[in-house]
């Protein structure tokens, strides 16, 4: 079970190297609890996969059910990059280039350009954030 300042899925091992354990998990939708999710159709089950780098300390096996940690700090800064700052942005750029420049096409386009060069830096930055955001496996709590 995790604890209060952690997020937690539950995986399965489908491939252990030295360098990294990956882990499959199924990201449920709000939806999937639900007893008609058959009938509406609106279920997302998605399945994703992770690599978290491998404790040489544990022993795992391919096909073992675990949990998957993370801190939720790293959920909320995920949170941050992803969207709070691309729409603070955006709403930045809207509201300085509108009073500046008449035409709202080219605001509009400015605008989404500023964002893009912002996904961009991010994209660049990926291997610098992928050392910030480290996920961990913990043994499956049998119930």
């Amino acid at each position: 079970m995790a604890r209060k300042n952690e997020i937690s899925h539950r995986g399965k091992i489908i491939e252990i190297t030295p360098d990294f354990t990956t882990v499959q998990i199924i990201v449920s939708s709000a939806c999937s609890a639900c007893h008609a999710k058959g009938l509406c159709g609106m279920s997302e089950d998605e399945e994703k996969v992770i690599m978290v780098p491998t404790d040489p300390y544990t022993v795992y096996q391919v096909g073992d059910e675990v949990q998957v940690l993370t801190k939720i700090s790293m959920g909320l800064k995920a949170v941050w990059i992803s969207y709070v700052i691309p729409l603070l942005i955006l709403m930045i750029l809207i509201l300085s280039l509108s009073s500046v420049i008449g035409n709202e096409v080219v605001v509009g386009l400015v605008s989404v350009a500023g964002v893009a060069l912002y996904y961009l830096s991010i994209w660049l930055l990926r291997d610098r954030l992928a050392d910030e955001f480290v996920f961990y496996i913990k043994e499956q709590q049998l119930n």
